[in-house]
C-alpha cells in the first residue's frame, strides 16, 4: 500500500500565500475608501497635483467645515436615520409572522409562495417606479417620509423573510416539540422560544433593512420634491450641480454619510455573521 507524501515546506508556504492574497484583495477593497477619506481631509493644492501623493504631507478638515456651513448635511442625516429606523421597525413587524409561517407552520402552497416571495426581489426598482409614483400621487402620500419608509419596507420584506426563516429552521424541531407539549401554542413558541433562540437572524434582519433604506436613492428621489424633507442620499446629489461638482466637499460628504453605517455595522458584526450563517451547517 503506497502512501502519498507531501514536501516538508508546502504546509508553511501555504498559509503565507494564504495570507497574501488576503492582503491584497483587501488592499484594492478597501483603496477607494482610503482615496475618499484622504481626498476629504488633505490640502486642495495637493490633490490637484499630478500625479496626487498616496500620502497626504498634511491634513486639513477645511471641506468638512464648507461641508457643515454651506449645506445641512445633519438635517440629512437626522432625517434618514428617522427613515431607516421606521423601515427597520416596520420590517421586523412584518418578516416575524412571515418567517413564522414559512418555517414551522405547514399549510397549502407554502413552498409556492416563498418561491414567489423571493422572485420579487429580481424586479430592478426602475421596472416599477412609475407605477408607485402615480400609486403615490393618487394616495397623497408624496413628500412624505413616512410613506417612504413604508415602500422601502415592502421591498426589503421578501429577502428578511428568507433570511429570518433560516435561522428559525436551525432551531431544533424537539425544542419547539417540548416548549408544545408544556402547553404553549404556537404564538408562545415564537415569541418566548424561537425569537430569544435566533436573536443573530433579527440582527440580521434589521442591519440588511437599515442599509437598505439607508442607502435607496431612486424612490426617495422620485417621491421627495421638497428640500427640507431630503435625506442624506438626496442632499449628496445636490452637491454635484452643471456648473459646478466641489470634489473635495463631495470626499467629505462621502465620508460624513459613511461615518454611522460603519459604526453601526462595527457594533453588531459578531451577531450579523451569526444570524447570515444560521442553519448553514447542520449537526
Amino acid at each position: 500500500m503506497s502512501t502519498v507524501s507531501t514536501r516538508p515546506g508546502a504546509s508553511r508556504i501555504e498559509p503565507v500565500l494564504r495570507t497574501v492574497a488576503i492582503v491584497v484583495v483587501t488592499a484594492i477593497v478597501m483603496f477607494p475608501v482610503y482615496w475618499m477619506v484622504v481626498s476629504a481631509l488633505r490640502p486642495s493644492d495637493e490633490s490637484l497635483s499630478f500625479p496626487p501623493p498616496l500620502l497626504p504631507h498634511a491634513l486639513e478638515f477645511s471641506s468638512f467645515c464648507q461641508l457643515f456651513a454651506e449645506k445641512p448635511i445633519a438635517h440629512w442625516l437626522m432625517l434618514s436615520t428617522f427613515v431607516a429606523s421606521l423601515t427597520v421597525i416596520g420590517t421586523l413587524i412584518l418578516v416575524i409572522p412571515a418567517a413564522y409561517a414559512l418555517s414551522r407552520l405547514y399549510w397549502v402552497g407554502r413552498s409556492a409562495f416563498g418561491l414567489m416571495l423571493l422572485f420579487t426581489q429580481m424586479m430592478p426598482g426602475a421596472v416599477v417606479v412609475a407605477p408607485v409614483l402615480m400609486l403615490y400621487r393618487s394616495l397623497g402620500w408624496t413628500d412624505n417620509l413616512w410613506a417612504l419608509a413604508l415602500l422601502h419596507t415592502a421591498f426589503v420584506v421578501p429577502l428578511c423573510a428568507w433570511v429570518l426563516k433560516t435561522s428559525f429552521d436551525s432551531v431544533p424541531k424537539e425544542i419547539i416539540e417540548a416548549a408544545l407539549i408544556d402547553g404553549c401554542d404556537r404564538w408562545k413558541v415564537l415569541w418566548l422560544v424561537l425569537l430569544p433562540l435566533t436573536k443573530p437572524g433579527l440582527v440580521a434582519v434589521s442591519v440588511i433593512a437599515f442599509f437598505a433604506s439607508w442607502n435607496e436613492f431612486l424612490f426617495a428621489s422620485t417621491l421627495i420634491t421638497k428640500n427640507d424633507l431630503y435625506t442624506a442620499s438626496l442632499g449628496l446629489a445636490t452637491l454635484m450641480t452643471q456648473l459646478d461638482t466641489p470634489l473635495f466637499v463631495l470626499m467629505a460628504a462621502g465620508v460624513t454619510f459613511s461615518i454611522l453605517p460603519v459604526f453601526f455595522y462595527m457594533a453588531i458584526q459578531r451577531h450579523l455573521l451569526r444570524g447570515l450563517t444560521a442553519g448553514a451547517v447542520k449537526g
